[in-house]
């Protein structure tokens, strides 16, 4: 028999979309940690270099995920709140960490959709949050993303509207 070899995968394959979705599992991971038992962000990401499915991953990726939601918390805590129908700290650790993710990603990846981002966001919710969270989270980053993406929703709006 002989051996598969194998290629890099293509920006647009599944193989690509499931190292990002990994990334973001595991930055996810990462984000929990942090928000629960704290520490320095170089120590839990060294921590999740470590675990089987980092091999699996996008690293340049899942680092610009993990250490950029980490680094602008705040930031994104602000963002996110005006949305809340409670304090930030009253949310679950997995949902107000898959909320922290996502509203990063809509600021800092604009070369990603926000429709991506939100399925993402939701899939998350699905696997690792609450049995109804995922209906909260989207709730929450369609709002986000119409403040944060207005021209991109009302694009997809009017493409909606002008389709038969």
């Amino acid at each position: 028999m002989a051996a598969i070899q194998s290629t890099p995968p293509a920006k647009t394959g599944f193989k690509y979309k499931k190292r990002r979705h990994l990334s973001r599992e595991l930055a996810l991971q990462g984000i929990y940690q942090w928000r629960i038992a704290g520490g320095e962000a170089s120590f839990i990401e060294d921590q999740l270099r470590e675990t089987s499915i980092y091999s699996k991953v996008e690293e340049a990726f899942f680092s610009r995920l993990f250490l950029g939601t980490i680094n602008n918390a705040t930031m994104l805590e602000q963002q996110i709140q005006p949305y809340l129908d409670r304090a930030m700290a009253d949310l679950s650790p997995v949902e107000s960490s898959i909320l922290l993710l996502g509203t990063y990603e809509l600021i800092h990846h604009v070369e990603i959709p926000y429709r991506a981002i939100i399925n993402e966001a939701i899939e998350l919710a699905k696997t690792y949050g609450g049995t109804d969270g995922y209906k909260y989270i989207n709730g929450v980053l369609d709002k986000l993303a119409t403040k944060l993406r207005a021209v991109e929703v009302q694009s997809q709006a009017r493409k909606k509207e002008e389709s038969p």
